[in-house]
């Protein structure tokens, strides 16, 4: 087995917890290491530092696997498999819910979501590739599911040298999966749905929105398919509106509404930045305004335009929300830290004159565990305002 050599002061990275090695923190090799191949990670000092996969093609050039000096084989990625899971046996329904959340669960660049009877694998690595059918069998083995999935659809494959790839691994997969999540039923389309079909990440916060509902005139924002709409019609709102910039997804989202019998559920194909601006200038009022739009941003270097963005989403949904109402507003944005979200929520506030008081902030779901040596894995922010005028 190969060794990679750091240079001096970079081991620091790795004592710390961080789960990843850039290609330039790198000094030499000992051996003859190929791309995606398994090598021990030393310190300057040869000290060993933890057992990784190798792709000097990749930015992340080291993903780390292990801090023992351990054989990386069949059995140790087995076991990972069955960590994951048996984690998520303790509080989640297993029909719903992330069952592998990449370097979190230590198999990096590795996601795996459950939705009703399927699995839907991603594989976002070079090193990682080799040991896919090793996770299929153990995903088997641990889930008995009807079928396997890949969504290998992303460009970020290309970056490590793999191809975008799609297609069934394991079982039978149908076009459209029913899935559950806090009571409310959707449809799951699990081979062209984005990113592995539904985002699993919100379900506790779709959750956490049941008091606050209840009886409401609520207006959700970035609806996508419907899943915080229906959730508040499932919590007893008296009137929700959901609105999308895609006609198919608002198609979908109708769709999700009848197959719950809800009929107090209206979608809009609209950009909802417009949407907002509009209602805003109409007078309208809402009990309840939720706000979970896309990633504005996929670098640091455009943070500060994401910050614009969100800015003006949050002034338009706070002056929508009526006087002792709630905002409940959300962020992906990877490279929008916690208490950056947070400062432009409040500067939005102050220029809508309004007064919050939170409720809750919150962030991805259990199912998506955070390393704290990692800010990376968190990403979701999610937090619930009363709004004072």
């Amino acid at each position: 087995m190969s060794d990679i050599i750091l240079l001096p002061g970079k081991e620091k990275r790795v004592w710390s917890g961080h789960p990843w090695v850039f290609r330039s923190d790198i000094a030499r090799s000992k051996g003859d290491p190929r791309p995606g191949d398994t090598v021990r990670v030393t310190a300057s000092n040869g000290r060993f530092l933890a057992m990784a996969v190798y792709n000097p093609a990749s930015q992340i050039a080291l993903r780390i696997l292990s801090r023992k000096e351990e054989p990386i084989d069949d059995a140790f990625i087995r076991r990972r498999v069955g960590q994951a899971i048996a984690y998520r046996r303790r509080f989640a329904d297993l029909r719903s819910c992330r069952l592998i959340f990449a370097e979190s669960d230590g198999l990096p660049a590795v996601i795996v979501d459950a939705f009703g009877e399927v699995l839907s694998l991603q594989c976002l690595c070079l090193g990682m590739e080799k040991y896919k059918d090793v996770i299929c069998d153990a995903l088997m083995e641990e889930m008995h599911p009807l079928g396997i999935y890949e969504r290998g659809d992303v460009p970020v494959r290309e970056l490590e040298g793999l191809p975008q790839v799609t297609g069934v691994l394991r079982g039978e997969v149908p076009d459209r999966v029913l899935m559950e999540e806090n009571g409310v039923k959707f449809w799951v389309d699990v081979k062209n749905g984005q990113k592995t079909g539904f985002f699993l990440d919100q379900k506790e916060n779709r959750a956490a929105i049941a008091p606050f509902v209840k009886g409401a005139r609520v207006l959700d924002c970035f609806t996508h398919t419907g899943s915080f709409a229906l959730h508040a019609a499932h919590f007893g709102a008296k009137e929700v509106t959901g609105v999308d910039i895609s006609d198919f997804a608002c198609d979908c989202a109708r769709e999700n509404a009848a197959l719950n019998g809800f009929s107090n559920v209206e979608f809009v194909a609209a950009n909802a930045f417009d949407f907002l601006k509009e209602r805003s200038a109409a007078g309208e009022q809402y009990d309840v305004v939720i706000l979970d739009p896309p990633a504005f941003t996929k670098s640091r270097s455009a943070v500060e335009a994401a910050a614009r963005g969100y800015k003006e989403i949050n002034l338009r949904g706070i002056k929508l929300v009526k006087n002792g109402g709630y905002l409940i507003t959300c962020s992906c944005s990877q490279h929008m830290l916690p208490g950056q979200f947070k400062d432009v929520v409040l500067s939005a506030a102050r220029d809508a004159h309004a007064q919050l008081f939170q409720v809750e902030y919150r962030t991805q779901g259990r199912d998506h565990p955070i390393l704290p040596a990692a800010p990376e894995t968190q990403y979701l922010k999610c937090g619930i305002f009363r709004v004072d005028k």
